[in-house]
């Protein structure tokens, strides 16, 4: 199993933290936030990864290199120096990337069962599939419609059938990425939207809530979660 993660936002709502810092590396009680989701990913077997990067990546080339003192394979997409989003990212990583790939936002940290959901994709006939979290606005604004299994709506108008929310991982055909220009500026709404139109995005349950450092009050909350399970072992 292969995972990309999408590395290269400039994290703008975190100010002056990420001003001379990439996201993916602030600091969690000593180590970078990248170590996290990797340690939780190895749980679940997965070892080889493709780190989408743009913004003061060689912070993270530096820390990571290939990745084998992590006891992983670390493979590296450089956005260049046009900006192309986290979609338009996954298109310049496209040779690097396996038939079947997960993906992750790169300020997620994620509770999964990842061959589960990986053996779940392939038995179906869709381009791709987004797990969600039924949320109801708690840990972030639910914006996802899932409909007999499918999502119907991503993003877009706040309404009250909005009860789940990306959870921050999906998994992807790689022939989805033939739908993406080259070299262009391409959100995942802009991915996701398009999908949905097609009828070719499954919505995958998860039970278990996720944490992100997208805000400063959500990166406090995992500040304290990873305290928590510290004093806990």
């Amino acid at each position: 199993m292969q995972i990309a993660i999408l590395c290269g936002g400039l994290a703008t709502r975190l100010g002056n933290i990420s001003k001379n810092t990439p996201k993916s590396m602030i600091n969690i009680e000593g180590k970078p936030f990248l170590e996290y989701q990797i340690n939780e990913l190895k749980k679940q077997n997965v070892k080889d990864f493709v780190l989408c990067v743009g913004h003061l990546s060689e912070q993270i080339k530096d820390y990571f290199g290939d990745g084998k003192s992590f006891d992983v394979e670390i493979k590296y997409s450089h956005d260049g120096d046009i900006p192309l989003g986290p979609i338009g990212a996954l298109k310049k990583a496209q040779p690097l990337l396996d038939d079947v790939f997960f993906t992750l936002y790169g300020d997620s940290f994620v509770f999964a069962d990842c061959a589960k959901i990986y053996n779940f994709f392939t038995k179906q006939n869709t381009l791709g599939l987004m797990t969600v979290f039924h949320n109801h606005d708690q840990h972030d604004k639910s914006n996802v419609i899932i409909k007999d299994g499918k999502v119907v709506q991503y993003s877009g108008k706040k309404t009250q059938d909005m009860k789940y929310v990306d959870y921050g991982l999906s998994i992807f055909k790689k022939e989805t990425l033939n739908i993406i220009p080259e070299n262009t500026f391409f959100s995942t709404k802009d991915l996701f939207t398009k999908l949905v139109e097609q009828n070719q995005l499954l919505g995958f349950e998860m039970s278990k809530r996720f944490y992100h450092i997208g805000n400063l009050e959500s990166l406090e909350e995992f500040r304290n979660y990873i305290k928590n399970r510290k004093q806990n072992l």
